[in-house]
């Protein structure tokens, strides 16, 4: 790297303004959507109608498309034509600047603010590149927003965080906001440059890059925190199959992230957590009998001194993931090779009895000791990510307490109901009263529960003023129930509601 060339790019597309807004003003609404669906003609037709430096950027660094020299020279005034050869963001071809690599705007909110990053990466299917490159380092997507939004929140700063598999470096920037300090992990020599130039860039420090898989460069240290989105994507292991280094495993099956998930404990400090995105398989044996459940087989994979919360998010037949990952590697239905590398992969499957993927999920935390939680749950419906990071965290919290608060403990709890619950009745036209109680939830993952009368009346009564089983020994009265029954049936509910964020204890 050349530190003074990265710098000198820095001012350059800060003079340029080529920012999301800059972006905005100069194409307009309509192209900015098209662009976020890989769509480059409505942008680049408004560029090429208001030529100007942030057009230049903008159709070199952002669309990818060849420039004139003379125009780029124009738009890096600091950096220069040299400048950028030497960088490698360009390759000089006759009179024209081709971009040899990607550099996008990306805007950010956390607990600490709002802001915008530059993130370089390489050439995709925006610039019209396909099949990508074995060593294509991966810009901005769906999985890394995601695995953003399930950090814990940053109200507190950690002392060391690692962001194991760090492609471009976009969740170890966001680690660095509440991490005094980083280490980003990758197999891939490229995805480090591109991680350490977008830290430079970007004028973050404290960002260490190691080279190495899995937890090799981190053997024996400790961290508060460890995100990861690994290369998960389950590829069969055949010469002639396509694999690229930022999604394929280079195991079989799912064994990466058992992997992964196997090796949280003993990276994690006392009171340190993970979070990370994965795959896992469900077999059925050669008779045709269920034999594992992919969630079940997730859960097993940590070790004793780890809570574990595993969240399917959607689950594939063999045949749409092949075809998922086909196409995310540019091999489409229509082409040639599709039918060939498609049989690859579904006899990979069948090889190992795999029925279904699941994808999605995995929140985990040292124990400290306590009995280990559990909890594998499949979520399908739609989920407002800006709240998840903070339910998770929150989520974690209550299971350790819960291990430790017997009924008696539970009963003597003030408990308050979350701002985001409300609450819905159905009843048939005449009916004395409802027919369903629905409990639905605004924030953490979006769940809606039916109740009945006594739960949705402590829920209701839940206010912050009496304890659980102060308001049991009402509502058992009202309904004319035995209350030792009643609290029999209602205290277990009561802790689930806890621990799903319907209900919170009054010091949180």
């Amino acid at each position: 790297m050349h530190p003074a060339h990265i710098d000198a790019l820095a001012r350059d597309l800060a003079t340029a303004s080529l920012t999301g807004e800059g972006i905005r003003a100069l194409v307009g609404l309509d192209a900015e959507a098209a662009l976020a669906r890989a769509v480059a003609a409505p942008a680049r037709r408004a560029a090429l109608r208001s030529p100007g430096a942030r057009s230049t950027l903008l159709r070199a660094l952002v669309l990818g498309d060849p420039v004139p020299t003379d125009e780029l020279a124009d738009a890096l005034p600091a950096l220069g034509v040299d400048g950028a050869v030497a960088l490698g963001l360009v390759e000089l071809d006759g009179d024209s600047a081709r971009p040899r690599f990607a550099i996008r705007p990306h805007a950010y909110r956390d607990a600490l603010g709002e802001g915008e990053w530059w993130i370089a990466s390489d050439l995709d299917e925006l610039a019209g590149v396909a099949p990508l490159r074995p060593d294509h380092v991966l810009g901005i997507g769906g999985a890394a927003r995601t695995l953003a939004s399930l950090l814990p929140p940053a109200d507190a700063r950690v002392d060391a965080a690692l962001d194991l598999g760090t492609g471009c470096g976009v969740i170890a920037l966001h680690l660095r906001r509440f991490a005094r300090r980083v280490v980003a992990t990758d197999v891939s020599e490229r995805a480090l440059r591109f991680a350490a130039l977008n830290a430079r860039l970007n004028g973050v420090d404290g960002i260490e890059t190691r080279l190495g898989s899995l937890f090799e460069p981190v053997s024996g240290e400790r961290f508060d925190l460890i995100a990861s989105n690994p290369p998960f994507v389950i590829t069969p292991r055949e010469p002639d199959v396509p694999a690229f280094e930022y999604r394929d495993a280079g195991r079989t099956g799912d064994a990466l992230m058992g992997e992964v998930v196997a090796g949280l404990a003993e990276h994690l400090t006392p009171a340190g957590e993970a979070r990370l995105l994965g795959n896992w398989e469900s077999v059925v044996g050669a008779d045709g009998i269920y034999r594992a459940d992919g969630l079940e087989r997730a859960g097993a994979w940590a070790s004793d001194d780890l809570d574990l919360w595993a969240i399917e998010r959607e689950s594939l037949d063999p045949v749409r993931y092949a075809e998922l990952w086909l196409r995310d590697g540019g091999t489409l239905p229509r082409d040639a090779d599709f039918p060939r590398l498609a049989d690859a992969w579904l006899d990979d499957f069948d090889a190992r009895g795999v029925s279904a993927i699941g994808m999605g999920w995995i929140a985990a935390r040292a124990s400290g000791g306590r009995p280990p939680l559990r909890r594998l749950e499949r979520v399908g419906q739609p989920v407002a990510l800006e709240h998840v990071g903070a339910h998770l965290r929150a989520a974690l919290d209550d299971a350790a307490w819960l291990a430790g608060v017997d009924d008696d403990g539970l009963r003597e709890t003030v408990l308050v109901a979350s701002p985001d619950v409300t609450e819905a009745r159905h009843q048939l036209p005449g009916a004395a009263g409802p027919n369903v109680i629905e409990l639905r939830q605004g924030g953490g993952l979006g769940r809606s529960l039916s109740v009945d009368t006594a739960l949705a009346a402590l829920v209701g009564a839940s206010d912050g003023e009496l304890p659980v089983g102060t308001l049991l020994t009402a509502i058992a009265g009202l309904l004319e129930v035995d209350e030792a029954a009643l609290a029999a049936d209602v205290l277990p509910r009561v802790r689930e509601l806890v621990l799903t964020g319907f209900l919170r204890r009054l010091e949180d």
